[in-house]
């Protein structure tokens, strides 16, 4: 049986319980607690987190850089076309050539032509390389993620994880390929024309320019607002996205209890506020752009007047004019489009935060940056006359040679998100499983024994003391090397969308059909496997939830054996089986066992007796050592949990001790 903790570890606070009446729902998790996101005082500019892309951006710089030359290109000819309708007002119309007009007409074609055939080129020109810089990141993405550690799964959603990796990252890429360019091209664009403004009547581009200022405090006054909503609502998909995902795998559950309604209500109440933040991000860039749009338009209305007045009174010409106001609404949609260019960089700046929250996350464990410096044992007062550790004093050695087998010398643990006050989840453990020995560790629930069983695949790392396979220090050795030695098998079995064969597979490199057929036949799966409908080849469907939990759980069993470890933990293998299938199971298992060194999480006096010893595992610590027998005569704590009498009182403390 799983440990308590692991519920105790996804009930954190900040996490909205879905339904308080009579009629309970899920609670559902955001991923972080809600104080870990970044606040308005403590946000990065949108600046400084759009640079963080670079680095995927960089393989692809000429083209996005060629792109966005071509796109100010193809603007500034825009601003050529008021200068040839100036040439034309002010000479051919003037002068009344017909031939002057044809030929003006002509111009301004070929240049509405090459401003369009340019826009296209660069369209052209971003669409593979973005493409290839959203498949990095999330490829990226995804790498990080399997190597982040267990303690990491234990506190993010699964929901957030994935609006990372594809939400977030279609925002980017739809920044790379439009605001990031359009920015650059409409900066260059105002700037242009505002030279030509002024360079055409100065007078006029005054009064035109006028808006600027204004602008500029309403743009940073909304860059502030907007961002806050912007990563709330990226967080709001991310919670939406959980729900959904948990509905949809938990949906036996919902059925099975009644809680569709509860589930319904907790998914409109999340929706709900989803909806309100996106509306406040509405309303802000339509405050926005209200004014970015009224501010401009009052400012040509002005110069309209007032150049209208100047060729009246024969101070300005009216070719002069009209290339002045066809240049001022040239400029009226680079200045418009400055709010949903400045929205939608927020958005990607939040995205690219929330990207980069994963990304951060350090997969270094604290024994890494020890690894090279201890390559030999040391001697001394913790160390006994063979270089073995003493009990409960912690070497600094990384190889053990007067020790075989799986050991564990005064190892401590403590889950990195347990308050400060609280006691260790495991407190000096010393405990040596001699090679081709059987352990079963055997304890109340919450004991540790899970806990316990995870630290030796290094699922997670031992906050004080060591163990060694066979002498050396699991942590001086490579994961990959690590888990190749030592094969689990959880009392949860997780299977995924793929075929019988492909699952058991996965638990040996190079393991072929003969130790498929072998693996099967030790956890007695070949049975239903034959039966099924394309036998091995047959696909479980996701988490395997065709199969029922005994067919799992021989499955997750094949699994661990197929690759002939030397080491094998497995944490209550048989739970789920039935007495006969257990029988045939524990007898194909003994086998195994013979040839490998175990330790085996057991409940059932059944598993126990696979053991050729037991560890017994109480508040924290192992309390005693022997054969079942010995210990059925000689501790009255393992005789009741092999009874099933265990002290209600004695339970609840071992669970309070050690709350995990």
């Amino acid at each position: 049986m799983a440990d308590t903790a692991k519920v105790t570890r996804q009930q954190q606070p900040g996490r909205p319980a879905t339904d308080p009446g009579p009629d309970p729902g899920p609670v559902v998790g955001p991923g972080p607690d809600s104080a870990d996101r970044p606040r308005p005082s403590d946000r990065r500019s949108a600046v400084r987190s759009l640079l963080r892309l670079w680095p995927f951006v960089r393989p692809v710089r000429a083209r996005l850089f060629t792109a966005a030359f071509v796109a100010v290109l193809a603007s500034c000819i825009g601003l050529v076309i008021p200068l040839v309708l100036k040439w034309l007002v002010d000479g051919p119309i003037a002068d009344r050539d017909p031939g002057g007009a044809w030929l003006g007409g002509g111009y301004l074609l070929l240049l509405g032509l090459a401003e369009a055939g340019l826009f296209g080129l660069r369209r052209w020109l971003v669409a593979r390389p973005l493409a290839h810089v959203e498949a990095t990141m999330r490829d990226s993405l995804y790498r990080h993620v399997q190597r982040l550690p267990v303690a990491f799964h234990d506190r993010w959603a699964s929901g957030q994880l994935l609006s990372r990796g594809t939400t977030d990252l279609q925002l980017l890429r739809l920044f790379l390929a439009f605001p990031l360019t359009f920015l650059i091209v409409n900066a260059t664009t105002i700037l242009v024309g505002c030279v030509i403004l002024l360079v055409q009547r100065w007078s006029l581009g005054l009064v035109l320019l006028a808006p600027i200022v204004p602008l500029i405090v309403l743009c940073s006054v909304f860059e502030a607002k907007y961002a806050v909503a912007a990563r709330r609502a990226q967080d709001q998909v991310g919670d939406v996205t959980t729900v959904v995902e948990e509905s949809v795998l938990g949906i036996r559950i919902v059925k099975g209890f009644g809680r569709h309604r509860s589930q319904a209500r907790a998914f409109r109440e999340l929706t709900a506020r989803l909806r309100a933040t996106e509306l406040r991000k509405a309303r802000l860039l339509a405050a926005l752009w209200a004014c970015i749009m009224a501010l401009p338009e009052l400012a040509l209305g002005a110069a309209l007047v007032l150049g209208t007045v100047q060729v009246a009174d024969g101070d300005l010409s009216a070719g002069t004019l009209v290339a002045f106001l066809s240049t001022a609404l040239a400029l009226m949609w680079p200045v418009e489009s400055i709010g949903f260019l400045l929205a939608m960089s927020n958005d990607a700046a939040a995205a690219t935060d929330r990207y980069f929250e994963v990304l951060d996350e350090p997969v270094a464990d604290r024994d890494d940056a020890r690894k090279a410096a201890e390559q030999t044992p040391v001697t001394g007062p913790g160390t006994t006359r063979s270089g073995t550790t003493a009990p409960g004093t912690i070497s600094s050695g990384t190889t053990d040679p007067g020790t075989t087998g799986l050991a564990f010398h005064g190892v401590t643990f403590r889950y990195p998100d347990a308050p400060t006050d609280a006691p260790p989840v495991l407190r000096g453990i010393d405990l040596h499983i001699r090679p081709g020995e059987t352990m079963a560790l055997v304890g109340a629930t919450g004991s540790g024994k899970t806990t316990l069983t995870a630290l030796v695949p290094r699922l997670h790392d031992a906050t004080g003391g060591r163990i060694t396979l066979d002498g050396t220090d699991i942590t001086a050795l490579p994961r990959a090397e690590l888990r190749a030695r030592v094969a689990v098998a959880f009392e949860e079995p997780t299977l995924f969308s793929a075929t019988v064969a492909e699952n058991v597979l996965m638990g040996g490199e190079g393991a072929g059909s003969d130790d498929l057929r072998r693996a099967l036949r030790v956890a007695q799966a070949d049975g239903f496997v034959d039966a099924l409908p394309d036998g091995p080849d047959t696909e479980v469907g996701e988490q395997g939830l065709s199969l029922s939990g005994g067919q799992r759980q021989r499955l997750a069993l094949a699994r661990a054996v197929v690759g002939r470890p030397r080491f094998l933990v497995l944490d209550d293998p048989l739970s789920a089986l039935d007495v006969h299938t257990e029988a045939l199971v524990e007898a194909a298992l003994r086998q195994v066992l013979a040839t490998t060194t175990a330790l085996v999480v057991a409940h059932r006096p059944s598993t126990v007796l696979l053991a050729d010893r037991v560890a017994l595992l109480s508040g924290g610590r192992i309390a005693a050592v022997g054969s079942h027998h010995q210990l059925l005569r000689e501790n009255a704590e393992y005789a009741a949990l092999m009874s099933g009498t265990a002290d209600g009182a004695g339970t609840a403390r071992h669970e309070g001790e050690s709350v995990r």
